[in-house]
């Protein structure tokens, strides 16, 4: 019998799968007859997801929550956008997943500004939190394309990056910095911890997986083929 959690998120995966990214479609269809291209969403999400960092840095919290709550639906748009038009490529996908790093890693660099300039809420603690927490991020992101690189799919443990964009965006957009920024700073300490514990999942899920089987060697596209000496050619024909 499942447990609690994994109903949980299986709910939650069908709540994005099934009722949030269909929500979206319409949309997708009418950005796709304005010939906007998923890469140009991939783009202007990441840009927008600056301006909320920047917004982040500068003590506006309600606007940065607003500004990413709204990014995330560019973020789910081009997905869409690129499957609609058929035009799913490897280099889409390198794309969003290299300018999703830029936008993780603008949001937690505004948060430490914040922490580290602001004349009321200038707290050195959190800002350490908040550099832990940008490393964390990076380090989920690291460990699952590094799985994947070998095979693995590393998609596991409790804070992917949809949950992470929530609690960047809902309680800055309803509450700001509410009861004297506690909840921003629960919000971040959550995010930190939660990161580092999902990266340490994955990193142990390629361990368990990996445990007696032998390495399989990695072929860079750049690499050139071997020669074989002619001499070899000819005796290995029959």
């Amino acid at each position: 019998m499942p447990s609690l959690w994994e109903r949980i998120t299986k709910a939650h995966v069908h709540f994005v799968t099934s009722g949030y990214l269909r929500l979206m479609e319409p949309v997708a269809v009418v950005l796709i007859k304005l010939r906007v291209t998923a890469n140009a969403l991939t783009t202007i999400g990441t840009l927008s997801t600056i301006a909320g960092g920047i917004a982040f840095g500068m003590g506006h919290m309600r606007v940065g929550g607003i500004i990413i709550a709204v990014t995330a639906i560019a973020d789910a748009l081009d997905g869409i956008v690129a499957r609609k038009t058929g035009k799913v490529t490897t280099f889409g996908a390198f794309y969003d997943s290299s300018l999703d790093r830029v936008a993780d890693g603008a949001l937690f660099a505004g948060i430490a500004y914040f922490y580290a300039t602001h004349p009321v809420y200038e707290n050195y603690p959190m800002l350490i939190v908040s550099l832990v927490g940008m490393i964390g991020t990076f380090m989920v992101s690291y460990t699952r394309a590094r799985a994947e690189a070998l095979g693995l799919n590393a998609k596991v443990g409790v804070m992917q990056r949809a949950e992470r964009v929530i609690l960047l965006c809902a309680p800055q957009a309803l509450f700001g910095l509410a009861l004297g920024g506690w909840v921003l700073a629960g919000v971040i300490v959550l995010l930190a911890v939660t990161a580092w514990i999902t990266a340490i999942q994955r990193i142990n899920f390629v361990r368990t997986t990996t445990l007696g089987v032998a390495p399989t060697p990695l072929r860079v596209v750049t690499d050139k083929p071997t020669p074989v000496p002619r001499s070899a050619a000819r005796r290995a024909q029959p």
